[in-house]
């Protein structure tokens, strides 16, 4: 049994920070392999342990392998990708049009990560002043299990260009239910060193010392020990 009171070592306090930083939104690189079944488990179990505003733990899990439900899952995304792409004019457009934004019959299995509003009953403790906390803690499983899936060597795409009605009722969920994250899982041919998006310069990282101001909006991080330090990293770090 793990003494939970013991600090990282500096070899897992290495890994964690890895995992953080060679995380990706994977659309273009999925192999064919399947996750195997005890991986997969692995993965859900740490999505499982987020946090949740008083412990409502308002998330479910779907797991989707059938390639008739995914076809109608990629039938939504093509809709809406066409209405997206319409934002665009020119250059950007084409560009647009040029990115892999889902892989969705490509990765060998598909997860979407729902929540349930009404889970914890009409009083949850740390929710009656901000509803939407129930969403809040479901993002934080999806990040757990995003985490946990690069440690394993698995890539995870998150579809975000979709109906959400659609997809709900091709899931079949119930009207409280809602369908926050529709992942696309497996392992990869490789992991981009840049996330897709900036190494194909759409948009790049933004400097972090510029977005830490102290004790309130209207006060930017003044020249000093914490501004030098961020600014240190930033050059540091070229994920």
């Amino acid at each position: 049994m793990t003494d939970h009171n013991r600090p990282f070592s500096r070899t897992e306090t290495e890994g964690l920070y890895r995992a953080i930083y060679e995380r990706r939104d994977v659309r273009s690189q999925f192999l064919p392999d399947p996750v195997p079944n005890d991986v997969l488990a692995r993965l859900l179990d740490a999505a499982h342990h987020a946090p949740s505003v008083g412990f409502m733990q308002p998330w479910d899990f779907i797991v989707i392998d059938s390639v008739e439900v995914r076809q109608q899952v990629l039938s939504i995304f093509d809709r809406e990708n066409q209405r997206a792409a319409e934002n665009y004019t020119g250059e950007r457009n084409r560009r647009y049009r040029n990115l892999k934004l889902q892989g969705i019959l490509e990765s060998p299995v598909n997860l979407c990560i729902t929540c349930d509003r009404s889970r914890g009953g009409t009083h949850v403790l740390g929710r009656n002043t901000i509803v939407e906390t129930d969403l809040f803690s479901t993002c934080l499983a999806v990040q757990n299990l995003w985490l946990a899936a690069r440690a394993e060597g698995i890539g995870v795409g998150w579809v975000s260009i979709i109906d959400q009605q659609q997809l709900a009722d091709t899931l079949q969920l119930p009207e409280h239910v809602y369908p926050l994250a529709y992942l696309c899982l497996g392992y990869v041919s490789e992991f981009l060193d840049q996330p897709e998006l900036q190494a194909k310069g759409w948009r790049s990282r933004l400097p972090l010392e510029g977005l830490v101001r102290r004790n309130g909006w209207g006060t930017p991080l003044e020249e000093g020990e914490l501004r030098d330090a961020l600014a240190a990293l930033m050059s540091a770090t070229t994920y």
